[in-house]
């Protein structure tokens, strides 16, 4: 027997070691509170890993690690939020090749076409990342006033930000709903895809070993229902993205959103998953445009008085 073999037991006898997936909170990698788990399966129903199954305790704790981080991540610049997160797309691209096998598991992919599925990804990541000190020169700026004062517009994000994941397109679509909220200087409680969870579950382990502050991204995985209930009555939520929702759950999210007047975000073509009767309609591939960026900033008007400006000039 080699060393080798005596070291490691007889060849071809090893034992593969299964991964266990956890919940991103707070910059941490929790259970959920539950103990409870769930089986996620690819296409084919296929076994691929359990993935915990959050409560709304867990929610509800990722709310406030959100709200925790908001103070840091919206205080700082533009620029540094933009370095950031264009290291998250560097650690993506690092770890492509996992990203490719589990979104091909995923969406019942080809591993060519699950790997132009990743390469977008990471692209509109970058891409995002590039807007951040951008975003304020486009909807904001000096105002014309008719008066001595000068009234300037600038944008402001809106604070914690509850997300429902597409459910179909488990990474592109995932990618395209965080990245904009972050780079807007928001803080997000992302709910993942119920069915193909693991992408979104991994890339909170990319988002722990990036620059990303803990708590600016938190990722929950379960059924959608369960935590977009109370995510959207959630007092210390100031606005959801309801992408994820089926037509029927996106109406109740927004009656209970109403509550304390939280920002609304519900696309024309919402991005159901099998048997929740959405349409599954985005085409996440088309250019985003900025409407995602904007939808979760605020603007902040302010008036100086300038003087008056007569024929002998300035006041002042």
């Amino acid at each position: 027997m080699s060393e080798h073999e005596s070291a490691n037991g007889s060849a071809g006898r090893r034992l593969g070691v299964f991964k266990t997936y956890k919940l991103y909170v707070g910059g941490k990698f929790p259970r959920s509170e539950s103990g409870r788990v769930y089986e996620v399966t690819d296409s084919k129903g296929t076994w691929l890993a359990n993935a915990p199954q959050s409560s709304r305790k867990d929610a509800r704790d990722a709310v406030v690690a959100a709200r925790k981080a908001f103070g840091g991540w919206s205080g700082a610049t533009a620029y540094n939020r933009g370095q950031v997160l264009y290291r998250v797309a560097e650690m993506l691209e690092g770890r492509r090749e996992q990203f490719v096998r589990e979104v091909a598991s995923a969406e019942g992919l080809s591993k060519s076409k699950a790997a132009a599925v990743v390469d977008a990804a990471v692209d509109r990541w970058v891409w995002y990342a590039g807007w951040t000190d951008k975003i304020g020169q486009v909807v904001g700026g000096v105002n014309p006033v008719a008066g001595p004062y000068l009234n300037l517009s600038t944008p402001e994000p809106t604070g914690v930000v509850a997300v429902l994941a597409p459910q179909r397109s488990s990474f592109l679509g995932l990618v395209s709903v965080i990245a904009p909220v972050i780079a807007a200087g928001n803080t997000a409680v992302v709910v993942a895809s119920a069915d193909a969870p693991l992408p979104a579950l991994s890339l909170g382990e990319v988002l722990a070993t990036s620059d990303l502050p803990g708590g600016v991204v938190n990722v929950l995985s379960g059924a959608t229902a369960e935590l977009a209930a109370p995510l959207a009555a959630h007092q210390d939520v100031n606005a959801i993205d309801l992408t994820g929702a089926d037509a029927a759950l996106a109406k109740e999210l927004e009656i209970a959103a109403a509550d304390n007047l939280k920002r609304v975000l519900r696309p024309q073509a919402v991005d159901g998953g099998p048997g929740t009767g959405g349409t599954d309609a985005t085409d996440w591939t088309a250019d985003p445009g900025t409407y995602r960026l904007t939808a979760f900033l605020e603007t902040k008007t302010v008036w100086h008085p300038t003087g008056a400006l007569g024929v002998s000039g300035s006041s002042y």
